[in-house]
């Protein structure tokens, strides 16, 4: 890798580009998507995608408009994301729209990918993570002959699109290695570890057969099911003084962590104070994906509490239960997760989810073996993801080395 000469010359953004900043209509002009009912509307960058949006929304009478072809990046958190507008779309207040005027298109595209960054250090001054349109203006671009522009562009494209298409194999390989332990879980939990035990059907649809001493117990039967704790503004307060308060963002990968605490400081009753063993579940959100989402409590995570968002089931059988709860039978039964105004598991529904439930010493065999089991599957996951983040490093780090001139592209080829 060596530096090249670009013939480059440094310029804001606002003299390369016109910039249309988002505005946020009234809101009775926005429904659900329909391609018959206005345009497509984008608020933010919730709807992006690899390069080109989803909407999910349309708007009758839009008040700012991006074009086809424009530049769109996102002007709060997170701010600098960016897209491309394949077709004319109404954009919200966290939305700016850049159309290229002197500069070539798919090179802007790129250049952005490394220029962006200058957004962080305004973002991160403000109250919350957001730039105005003079911060996008202010983005200092080199910008080199129009000829080199293409080239660099065309390099990064070609070069780009081989890193993604190996990190597309290593996603695939990560999604049929989580379908294999998730179905290693389920046949644990349904068929039990015994290839000779003798079954019996259960009469119900979603389950199937399960061995014959086997029982189907709901889990109302077994333990209890316990909502969060309310609190106010008023009751928060710093780590020092008051007691964490866990939520569905100390929840990753089925593990309890401390990231985004927050404490409150006031008399929590007894019974909503963690035990261990304990399962977390969050039971309300407004992302359907977090519902169901679960950890176990270990002697880490005891005597603290958790807020009215979640639920804990409290078990003496939950060292077997937590893998029915991280099961499709978990999953099959929560279609009353979601309702009209917020995607909830309520008490109810939960006490009333019917599980397979095996004799205590077979709880004890599966939840051994499937703790070895999903292990492996687990570390070899966490292998491919490291190399996926490489891959990512590496491509950012090449995005930067063509834009920058650190490396001639043509020599490259």
């Amino acid at each position: 890798m060596r530096a090249v000469s670009l013939n480059s010359k440094s310029t804001r953004l606002k003299y390369l580009a016109t910039l249309t900043m988002g505005q946020s209509p009234p809101s009775e002009l926005v429904n659900l998507f329909d391609e018959h009912n206005g345009i497509p509307f984008l608020q933010g960058n919730a709807e992006f995608g690899d390069k080109y949006p989803t909407p999910k929304h349309s708007c009758s009478v839009p008040a700012k408009i991006a074009k086809k072809g424009d530049l769109l990046i996102s002007v709060r958190a997170p701010v600098g994301a960016l897209n491309i507008a394949d077709q004319d779309y109404g954009i919200g207040r966290g939305l700016c729209a850049i159309s290229w005027r002197y500069i070539d298109s798919k090179f802007g595209w790129w250049a952005m990918h490394h220029y962006k960054n200058q957004l962080n250090i305004v973002s991160k001054g403000s109250t919350y993570d957001a730039v105005a349109a003079e911060n996008v203006g202010d983005i200092i671009i080199d910008v080199p002959e129009l000829s080199c522009q293409r080239r660099i562009a065309d390099f990064l494209d070609r070069e780009t699109a081989r890193i993604d298409a190996l990190v597309a194999e290593k996603e695939k390989m990560i999604a049929l290695l989580q379908e294999k332990r998730s179905a290693l879980i389920t046949r644990a939990v349904t068929k039990g570890l015994d290839p000779d035990v003798k079954m019996k059907n259960t009469g119900i649809e979603w389950l199937g057969e399960i061995p014959e001493h086997w029982e189907v117990i709901k889990l109302k039967y077994l333990g209890e099911a316990i909502i969060g704790l309310t609190f106010g503004p008023n009751e928060l307060t710093n780590s020092d003084n008051g007691i964490l308060v866990l939520r569905a963002s100390n929840i990753r990968d089925h593990k309890i962590v401390y990231e985004d605490n927050i404490y409150v400081d006031m008399e929590i009753p007894k019974n909503l104070l963690t035990k261990k063993g304990d399962i977390l579940i969050c039971s309300r959100s407004g992302s359907r994906a977090l519902i169901g989402k679960n950890a176990i409590i270990d002697e880490n995570a005891v005597g603290i509490t958790f807020g009215v968002f979640m639920t804990v089931y409290r078990s003496k059988y939950n060292e077997y239960l937590f893998w029915v709860f991280n099961s499709p039978l978990f999953e099959y039964q929560s279609g009353a997760f979601g309702t009209t105004t917020i995607n909830q598991l309520t008490v109810h529904t939960l006490s009333n989810m019917e599980v397979p439930f095996p004799p205590k010493d077979e709880q004890g065999a599966i939840s051994e073996h499937l703790k070895q089991e999903t292990a492996r599957i687990d570390a070899i996951i966490s292998e491919i993801k490291k190399s996926i983040n490489l891959l990512k490093e590496r491509r950012s780090a090449l995005i930067t080395a063509a834009i920058t001139g650190k490396i001639d592209v043509e020599e490259a080829v």
